[in-house]
């Protein structure tokens, strides 16, 4: 091997800084060798943290996710109305008929998409199309672009309108600002906009249905966002409602208690949600955006 002075002048360089200390009259720096094993046990140290903090994530939103109760589990087998199918997503199909228009609903943060099957069995009932995607961890906030989806897998609805509760409500507006050609109707349940998702100049059949005993998505909250969405959105106010029965999945911390029963509030939300549906069927967003 040829002798190289630029081999042997590095040689002596690496061995220079190695040995010599790194502040004059202080401790000899560590060898190379030790410095990245240090390195090395450090990364490990901080993966397995990352791991262990990632699965206590996912057990805590498991734990903490509300359970359907039973009246839901109920309403996820078929009848002679409804078709329930549930693989990816939950879907409720009118039996005996294909419907033109469809409605995404999203779940509210940390409930089981299966609470809200009675509401589904209702709106499916009256000829529609329900879809409630399952979200990771049960937050519909990361993944709320699913409805995109939904639409590509079911061309032959002509009409969708996009719903959601609590949470699930923030991220189907978050939706229908994201893509404005794709969804003519909105149904919030116990829900309010985000300060960022300004929909208010959407063409958009709107309908925001709350309780007035909800101490969650409270009525002074539902109101004061009202400058965000459109501004001929329906107000649905239901005397007694509160936040927990826009689905079955029992009582919510932070709630308060309800003044009717839970087929009452469920009965006004399907009604105030289906003539939504029934409006952008007929037509009527077409007009408004003809008008505007």
């Amino acid at each position: 091997m040829a002798f190289s002075p630029c081999r042997t002048g590095l040689a002596k360089i690496k061995r220079y800084i190695i040995d010599t200390p790194a502040i004059p009259g202080g401790p000899p720096r560590p060898p190379m060798n030790k410095a990245k094993t240090v390195l090395k046990w450090s990364l490990i140290v901080l993966l397995i943290l990352l791991v262990v903090s990632t699965l206590g994530i996912v057990a805590y939103t498991q734990i903490a996710t509300a359970a359907p109760e039973a009246v839901a589990e109920e309403a996820l087998l078929s009848t002679t109305e409804v078709l329930v199918e549930s693989a990816d997503w939950l879907v409720f199909r009118p039996a005996g008929s294909t419907p033109a228009t469809g409605l995404i609903f999203y779940p509210g943060a940390l409930v089981d998409p299966r609470a809200y099957a009675p509401f589904a069995q209702e709106i499916a009932a009256a000829g529609y199309l329900v879809v409630i995607p399952p979200m990771p961890l049960n937050l519909a906030v990361l993944n709320p672009n699913e409805g995109e989806k939904i639409m590509e897998t079911f061309p032959e609805i002509e009409h969708w309108a996009l719903g959601g509760h609590s949470l699930g409500g923030v991220m189907a507006t978050q939706f229908v600002k994201n893509f404005p050609w794709a969804a003519e109707g909105l149904a919030l349940w116990g829900a309010y906009p985000a300060g960022g998702d300004d929909v208010s100049c959407r063409i958009l059949d709107a309908v925001s249905i709350y309780g007035t005993q909800d101490g969650l998505s409270t009525p002074e909250e539902i109101l004061a966002s009202q400058l965000l969405l459109p501004p001929d959105t329906i107000y649905v106010p239901i005397e007694g409602g509160n936040h927990a029965q826009f689905g079955w999945y029992g009582n919510q911390r932070g709630d308060l208690p309800a003044g009717i029963t839970h087929l009452e509030q469920q009965a006004q939300t399907v009604a105030a949600t289906i003539k939504m549906l029934e409006r952008i069927e007929a037509g009527k967003s077409e007009d408004k955006q003809g008008k505007g």
